[in-house]
């Protein structure tokens, strides 16, 4: 079939490799979370390129942009905005914040403290935000991209496991191969070049990512897929090394990112290889291991790709 998704993929990765180099798959997944309507995390030590890669990402779609840098002193209302008194109007008027826009990037957001990492949780997941008992409306393709540094570096913050069960995929953004890291060296060298300019990337047309959406009704997902599904989240539920298994949020973004997965290969249905194909981005940080697994040294993307060889594959999947 005609993908819309597969020429949507093949934009970003276009526009988005002319700055940053050797990051394919994260940028695969990136399309997975966009064409989803989901969030992003990107995980990894500072200084392997999430903060430029979510900026070029920004630009690359277009529309309203703001970034965020987590901080210990980074409040709610730094996020959702304030009401101010407005002396010509005499009354008070609402300021938004930077989450009203289309694209916010949230910079270390594990350096936030726990109660302004709670205030988005109703945005990521409402598309809304409260203030003085005042409801306000996000934009339509509100997407939030956050970038979180290992969780053992000084200053930082554990997410809660609800705020980090609303982000679609999490990703990790890990050392480059010597080819690609020679490319960045010899492009970013020179001081000129340090800082990103948005006018090196070409902006999305209007209605890439709805047509991309739109495609999604008819990649037929069969009983037996959504059955595996299932039966992947049952195997998080009951495994003897997990403690917090899948929620049902975590089995539709499973199964919704295989259908996305099924259409940017141009796929009429969805295989187990989908499911496979993507589950290691939705999954694992969505699972809480036990103690005694952690001590054992045994990490959720282990135990993820464990029950993937455990669980039966369906037979028939049309």
């Amino acid at each position: 079939m005609s993908s819309q998704a597969r020429a949507l993929e093949t934009f970003l990765k276009e526009e988005l490799g002319k700055i940053i180099y050797g990051l394919d798959e994260v940028i695969h997944a990136l399309t997975i979370a966009l064409i989803g309507g989901g969030h992003v995390l990107l995980e990894g030590a500072p200084g392997l390129g999430k903060t430029l890669l979510s900026n070029a990402f920004a630009a690359a779609l277009g529309g309203r942009f703001k970034r965020v840098q987590g901080t210990a002193d980074l409040m709610p209302s730094d996020l959702t905005g304030v009401h101010v008194f407005d002396s010509s109007a005499s009354r008070f008027v609402f300021r938004p914040g930077p989450l009203f826009a289309d694209v916010v990037l949230v910079d270390e957001v594990n350096r936030a403290g726990p109660k302004t990492q709670s205030a988005l949780l109703e945005a990521m997941e409402e598309r809304q935000v409260t203030v003085d008992g005042e409801r306000f409306d996000l934009p339509e393709n509100f997407l939030i991209v956050a970038t979180q540094n290992p969780r053992e570096f000084e200053g930082t913050y554990p997410l809660p496991e609800s705020q980090l069960d609303r982000f679609m995929v999490s990703v990790a953004v890990g050392y480059p191969e010597r080819a690609a890291e020679a490319r960045i060296l010899g492009e970013y060298m020179l001081p000129d070049r340090a800082r990103f300019d948005a006018g090196a990337v070409v902006g999305l047309e209007p209605g890439g990512v709805a047509a991309a959406r739109t495609e999604l009704a008819a990649v037929h997902i069969s009983d037996a897929l959504i059955g595996y599904v299932l039966d992947l989240v049952t195997a998080t539920r009951q495994s003897s090394n997990v403690v917090l298994g899948m929620s049902s949020r975590a089995a539709l973004a499973l199964a919704r990112c295989a259908r996305i997965e099924a259409a940017i290969r141009g796929g009429d249905f969805v295989t187990p290889d989908d499911v496979k194909r993507v589950a290691p981005w939705v999954v694992p940080h969505r699972i809480v291991m036990t103690p005694d697994a952690v001590l054992d040294g045994l990490a959720a993307a282990a135990e993820v790709a464990r029950l993937l060889e455990a669980v039966a594959v369906p037979r028939e999947t049309v």
